[in-house]
């Protein structure tokens, strides 16, 4: 792939007159952009670089974010008949069964990644690419890499399906009753399960060759003395099976998931939620508007300043919105960085000091361990079990396929996530007008060393027939794909996510989770609890 895409490339750059670099404005600076590559992208994708449409200069209610909570947000709003406009920096990428509309992770280009040009990953092998508008933004803070999404859908776009909902005594032991577990399970958990249609792995896709690697996974786990449970997943089945007909582009069934699926084999957010908002008429979808930073005037509008970007980085323009209300679903580091600098700026000069409290990693670790027998393991992404250990630090292993490497590598992947109780603060920076923080290297070794443990008990007991561990393959610990935190329910927010201290602004996302869902995947999480505020908020009609 990569050499066709090198020879089309030869030939574009006889026609471009040369494979030169130039300079585009961005924001505070000014970033490298390959003429060359870009020609290429629009080739390939040319609907994210089609004219974008430009938000009203005031709406009754602006989103900033389109992911889980978001997109929540986004529908209910436009169900009670609140006109919003959901801001979003990223592009809103299409799907075709047969284009490449994204890369994969094994031989990335600039559609994977958010304005970098390097990329090292659970294989541990830096990978260069041109700098463009990609769907995965890789913020890289002391002690931890935060990967999170860059597109119109947010982590709908880059998660691998898993919607698991947590077990309650550790739900609650995180939560400390702020949120009650019973009403999610209750109504929220199954609302969000049927708009988002999740389902367990059906039969006939398990047990496909691509999925060898579950059913390893599956009988080494048992041979070590535990009962794997299904994991609810996001996608689409008929669309894998329409992969293994031949029907389809391979991509779900081809090592592709945190990049994007090309196919729609992923259920995204543009398929239920933001295309439900957007056919009430009271939604509107705003790609391409990076949100700056927040404020109030003194009326008591809000105020958001925005930044029009063009996939390929270059400035288009810049606007002040106003709304009478303002919801965040940024994502915990987005939505923690615009609270954090309108705090230290005093654009919101009430908010308490809890802003900017409360980020984990939720105990993110990525292991492997080798099959049991020579045998093929194949590349299906969708996860289709877990287990639960609680015999040390509580945590659960998910089965997983190997990112990165499209190849056989005789390996079982798996994540996991641990009740680590760590957390961290956003802090200001003035001189960089930049938000961040510091993420201690103790509590990832801890949290590995769990994981560790319990892994290797199962490759023990499942006869693994080679140890990753001193080759260092079997886990890229420095990093999370699940940043909780930073305005904390109960907390920064009261526990439906009315920020406190500024009467018309709301938290919608993981950033009102404390650090961690109690040992699984947040999404479903994130979202049950958005359908709970949002209804509670436009109920109370504040």
């Amino acid at each position: 792939m990569r050499r066709r895409a090198v020879l089309k490339a030869a030939g574009l750059a006889a026609l471009l007159g040369g494979v030169g670099t130039e300079t585009v404005m961005r924001g505070a600076g000014a970033a490298t952009a390959n003429p060359l590559w870009n020609a290429l992208f629009q080739a390939w994708v040319p609907e994210i670089f089609a004219p974008l449409p430009d938000p009203p200069d005031h709406s009754e209610a602006i989103v900033i974010g389109s992911g889980f909570g978001a997109a929540v947000t986004a529908l209910r709003l436009a169900e009670a008949g609140v006109q919003n406009a959901v801001l979003e920096r990223g592009s809103r990428w299409p799907n075709d069964p047969w284009r490449e509309i994204f890369t994969g992770d094994d031989l990335p280009d600039g559609r994977g990644f958010w304005h970098r040009t390097s990329f090292t990953g659970v294989t541990k092998v830096p990978m260069p690419f041109a700098d463009f508008g990609g769907v995965l933004d890789v913020t890289e803070y002391p002690g931890i890499d935060v990967w999170r999404a860059a597109a119109v859908g947010g982590g709908s776009i880059v998660f691998t399906g898993a919607m698991i909902q947590p077990p309650q005594h550790l739900f609650d032991s995180v939560f400390q009753g702020v949120v009650s577990y019973d009403e999610l399970d209750a109504v929220y958990y199954p609302r969000v399960r049927a708009m988002l249609r999740l389902s367990a792995i059906p039969p006939d896709v398990y047990n496909s060759a691509p999925f060898a690697h579950s059913r390893i996974w599956d009988q080494q786990v048992r041979a070590a003395g535990y009962e794997p449970q299904a994991n609810d997943s996001i996608f689409n089945w008929d669309v894998v099976r329409a992969e293994l007909a031949g029907q389809s582009r391979p991509s779900a069934t081809a090592f592709r998931s945190n990049l994007g699926n090309s196919n729609g084999a992923k259920f995204d957010l543009n398929q239920n939620y933001l295309r439900y908002a957007e056919g009430t008429g009271k939604s509107g979808i705003f790609p391409g508007h990076r949100v700056d930073s927040i404020g109030q005037d003194g009326g008591g509008k809000y105020v958001v300043t925005v930044t029009k970007l063009a996939p390929t980085g270059q400035v288009l323009a810049t606007r002040t919105l106003t709304c009478d209300r303002l919801f965040l679903g940024a994502g915990s580091v987005g939505t923690s960085e615009l609270l954090v600098r309108a705090q230290a700026t005093g654009a919101l000069p009430g908010l308490n000091e809890h802003v900017g409290d409360g980020w984990g990693t939720n105990g993110d670790v990525v292991l492997a361990r080798s099959v049991s027998s020579l045998t093929s393991t194949g590349g299906g992404v969708p996860s289709a079990s877990r287990i639960l250990d609680e015999s040390g630090m509580p945590l659960h292993l998910e089965n997983w396929y190997v990112p990165g490497i499209p190849v056989e590598t005789g390996a079982v992947a798996s994540l996991g996530i641990a009740l680590d109780p760590t957390r961290a603060r956003f802090g200001y920076d003035p001189g960089r007008n930049a938000v961040g923080l510091t993420w201690p290297k103790s509590a990832q070794d801890q949290v590995l060393a769990a994981c560790r443990a319990v892994d290797h008990k199962i490759a023990a007991a499942g006869g693994s027939l080679v140890d990753y561990t001193p080759l260092g393959y079997d886990a890229n610990a420095f990093f999370t794909a699940h940043p909780l935190g930073g305005a904390v329910l109960g907390q920064a927010a009261d526990s439906n996510g009315r920020v406190y201290g500024h009467p018309g602004l709301y938290v919608m996302d993981g950033a009102g989770i404390p650090g961690s869902t109690a040992t699984v995947n947040p999404s479903l999480t994130i979202a049950a609890i958005a359908e709970r505020n949002i209804e509670a908020i436009i109920r109370a009609g504040r």
